[in-house]
């Protein structure tokens, strides 16, 4: 059975920050490319939605993938659905973003 991938507005919002910087840093051309590699990518998640590394420790039902060893991708599964909650890019302290406590989390770099 498939999953149904969703994508948070935060997720979305953090996509669009990483377009933005990669498109300033090197070109819109590859900044494209590679947001929607990574879009395919969680949306591949739909087949295996287990894949990653469960880290309850964080939050639960936390689970994270690495795309291209410079992005995390923060996502829950249950039944029916994969919910991305978070794409952070280049080291960013994805762990203290996604704790419980906190209200916002967004990309920010610098």
């Amino acid at each position: 059975m498939s999953h149904q991938v969703v994508f948070s507005p935060e997720s979305l919002e953090q996509l669009a920050e990483l377009f933005r910087y990669i498109a300033q840093a090197a070109s819109p051309s590859i900044a494209a490319d590679y947001t929607e590699a990574i879009v395919r990518y969680c949306e591949s998640l739909s087949e295996f939605p287990l894949r990653g590394t469960k880290r309850d420790d964080v939050r639960p039902g936390l689970r994270i993938s690495h795309y291209k060893k410079r992005t995390v991708i923060a996502f829950a599964v249950d039944e029916v659905q994969v919910s991305i909650i978070g794409i952070f890019y280049g080291g960013q302290d994805y762990e203290s973003l996604l704790d419980d406590g906190s209200a916002e989390f967004g990309i920010r770099i610098s």
